[in-house]
Parts: C-alpha cells; structure tokens; sequence
C-alpha cells in the first residue's frame, strides 16, 4: 500500500510538472504573439502617419498647422467620411474574430490577430501628428511598466478576481457608450472623467485577464488538445493587447503633450 501511495504521489507529481512547464509556455506565447502584435501596429500607425503628411504646400490639400499638411491619402483617413469606417474598423473586427475564431485553425487565427494589430495601426495613426514623439514614447514606457505590474500580479496573485470580470465589461460599455456620445459633444470634461475611467478599468482588465488565461489553461490542459490551447494562446494575447492598447491612448490622452 505504501508503495502504491508513493508511486502515485509520484504520478501526480510529475504531471503537476508537467502541466507548470506547459503553463510557462503558454504565458511565454501569449506575452510574444501580443508583443509581435504591438510592434506590427505601431510600426504600421508611424508608417501611416508618415504618408498622410507632407511639408510641401503644393502637394497639400489641407493643413494641420504651419509646415505641416495633409495629402491626398491623409485627407482621405483623418478628413473624408471615411474616418469612421476607420475609427470603428478594430471594434468590428473583434466581433468578427470572436465569431469566427471556432472555424479557423490555429495558424489562421494568428493571422488574423496580426491583420486586426494592423487596422489598430491605421486606427490610432493620427496619435503621431497630434502628440509630441518623446510624449508617445515616455507615456508608452509608464503604460508598459504598469501593465507588466498588473499582469504579473494578476498571475501570481492567490486571490480569485474572476467576480471582477462582468464589472469590468458593463465599465468597457459604458465608456464606450459615453466616448461616442462625446464625439459630437466635444466636452473636455467629459472627455477626462472618460480617460481617468479608462485607465482604471483597462488596469483591472489586465490582472483579470492575466488570471484568466492561467486558470483557463490549467483547467484544460489536462485534455491535451493542443490546437485548443494554440487557440487560447492567440486569444489571450488579443484580450491582453487590447487591454495595454486601452490603457496606453488613455494614459495618453492625460499625460501626452500636443503639437
């Protein structure tokens, strides 16, 4: 009998292993691919803003202030009614991603996440003629060291937050309910309560959504459907980027210093 208990021990030791090991891949996966995709949409945002500008007034066709004008595709993007196809661009494709994810294998997701990190790009691009380079940059770094904060916390942390998470979301809805609604407004007082509340929800979001893609990989890992997990990696990668993007044109939007 003691032999028994010792090898089982044994048994549920080593897959206990196993399954931490497997756990740190997955993390190392998740934190990667969303990495991959940050770089695609800030290189995709500079390199946009970069071609809808010009400093030659010939070749403008309107200005954002002095030495600095629109072209023919900038004015398409940020002035004709197009704007708005590509303002709410990134919210359709998450719906669409979210619907379609299920059918697709994992490559295809992947594929999608960087296709969606790329219309991020085109989306925020303007954030390059409209605040300062080092403003970018200084607010990028704060944003990343508080993510890393949050989501190692969320991780290690023994305290279950999974009650957070219907909160959270009825906190995304409405902010994003009020920013629309503040798009004709054009408050500025609204627009800071907006940008204070989202700071704090996107940092909740962060730890919640740490904690979530670990307890959802510990719960099915046992199962060993490993194009499941290659699935759940992508998505956790699309929730946590969308929490730092959140979090970054928010903390912007306090901290940055305009042009």
């Amino acid at each position: 009998m003691a032999q028994y208990d010792t090898v089982s021990s044994a048994g549920i030791g080593a897959r206990a292993a196993q399954i931490d090991a497997g756990l740190r891949a997955h993390m190392n996966k998740v934190y990667s691919t969303m990495s991959i995709g940050m770089l695609i949409t800030f290189a995709a945002a500079w390199a946009i803003s970069n071609l809808a500008v010009t400093s030659d007034p010939s070749a403008a066709v309107g200005a954002i202030r002095e030495g600095t004008y629109l072209t023919d595709f900038g004015y398409a993007i940020y002035g004709s009614p197009l704007k708005w196809v590509i303002m709410f661009a990134p919210l359709a494709f998450v719906f669409g991603f979210g619907a379609a994810m299920n059918r697709m294998s994992a490559a295809g997701v992947q594929l999608v996440f960087f296709a969606f990190a790329a219309t991020m790009g085109l989306s925020i691009s303007s954030i390059f003629l409209i605040y300062t380079g080092m403003s970018i940059i200084q607010v990028f770094l704060i944003t990343a060291i508080a993510f890393a904060g949050l989501s190692i916390w969320g991780y290690v942390t023994k305290k279950d937050i999974s009650g957070w998470g219907s909160f959270l979301i009825m906190g995304v809805i409405g902010i994003l309910v009020a920013s629309v609604v503040n798009i004709f407004l054009g408050s500025g007082i609204m627009q800071l309560a907006i940008s204070c509340l989202g700071v704090l929800i996107f940092a909740g979001l962060t730890a919640y959504d740490t904690q979530n893609i670990k307890n959802t990989y510990i719960e099915h890992a046992q199962h060993g459907d490993q194009e499941w997990l290659s699935k759940a990696a992508i998505s956790g990668a699309l929730s946590l980027y969308l929490d730092f993007i959140n979090m970054f044109m928010f903390m912007l939007q306090l901290f940055g210093n305009r042009e």
